[in-house]
């Protein structure tokens, strides 16, 4: 067990459809060239000692994990997280010593986490020596992240980072988990702007969550939901969260349908109706965030930008004119 096993996981940006995922409807987000790694080698110990080149204290999970949640320092319950859904579908991970590093900025809503996650699966799935499909594999993932910080995500991060390809969109559904890759043309860049730090743990993405469950108690489900359902809301704040929803659905249906037409000026301007739903009746969006997508679209060369991934600061993404991906 001493041959040393190296996985790296990408970070993911979304171009559009944010806060869908987990109503089960459209998103499409895209990886990053940005990684998290882990290396380091199997043992017959029943522990996992981790070292991380970006948090200062080290973490010795012993197996099975019991509760991810006691796991300390903090940033070990994402790897306790995966750990503890192997056992519970009865896969007993050998011992691990190893050390992570990441080019991901974390905290900037590029998905440091779900990459990490995805890293530790497959570091677990080698040395494990099982087979696991990739869907599966971002599924026992989005429930690691859920164990592990309490903030209940959808499925986007983990299985956009578990299929997706270089400098290609990965237009998923989030509830029959079909994907379709769609190669990014050549006439645009993606650029993603870290403008400060965020946390969804503590944020308000859980209520936002709350509220779509009180939504569809009312109008069923979200992703099959029009906006003339959304008018049988009586609750202007439900109503509100809702259009957001069901026109976010919509725009990256006309995002996908816009790109694969090199309908640029199009995809651009549904990036900006997406930020404006974001801040308006999503209230995901802060003056911050708001301000640097204005600097942005006054660039030269910017055809459409909007703050990205949970929200509640984080980064934003836009498209210009040109043909390769840049991180600011």
């Amino acid at each position: 067990m001493n041959e040393t096993i190296r996985v790296s996981a990408p970070g993911r940006v979304n171009l559009i459809g944010d806060h869908t995922d987990y109503t089960g409807g459209l998103v499409m987000p895209m990886t990053i060239d940005a990684f998290t790694t882990v290396i380091g080698q199997a043992n017959t110990s029943r522990f996992w000692n981790l070292v991380s080149h970006d948090e200062a204290e080290p973490i010795s999970i012993a197996l099975p994990i019991i509760d991810p949640h006691l796991v300390y320092p903090a940033w070990g319950r994402y790897v306790a997280g995966v750990l503890f859904e192997f056992n519970k579908i009865g896969c007993a991970v050998p011992g691990f010593t190893g050390e992570i590093s990441t080019t991901i900025p974390i905290g900037s809503g590029l998905s440091s986490s779900a990459a990490l996650e995805i890293a530790i699966a497959r570091i677990a799935i080698s040395i494990s020596k099982i087979e696991m499909s990739e869907t599966d594999i971002a599924l026992l993932c989005q429930r690691a992240e859920q164990n592990a910080s309490g903030v209940p995500c959808g499925i986007m991060d983990q299985l956009c980072i578990a299929v997706g390809r270089p400098n290609t969109a990965t237009l998923i559904d989030c509830h029959t988990l079909d994907v379709q890759h769609i190669a990014m043309p050549d006439e645009i860049e993606v650029v993603t702007r870290f403008i400060s730090q965020r946390t969804l743990a503590g944020s308000e993405y859980s209520d936002r969550v709350t509220d779509c469950v009180d939504i569809e108690k009312i109008i069923g489900p979200l992703r099959l939901a029009s906006i003339s359902d959304a008018k049988n809301i009586n609750d202007q704040r439900l109503y509100r969260r809702a259009r957001h929803v069901i026109t976010e659905n919509q725009r990256v249906r006309d995002f996908a349908s816009a790109l694969s037409k090199k309908d640029f000026h199009t995809s651009g301007e549904l990036m900006l109706a997406s930020h404006e739903s974001l801040t308006n009746d999503y209230e995901t969006s802060n003056p911050t965030m708001d301000q640097a997508v204005k600097t942005m679209m006054s660039e030269p060369g910017f055809l459409g930008a909007r703050i990205t991934g949970g929200g509640f600061g984080g980064c934003i993404v836009g498209i210009r004119h040109s043909s390769s991906s840049t991180i600011q």
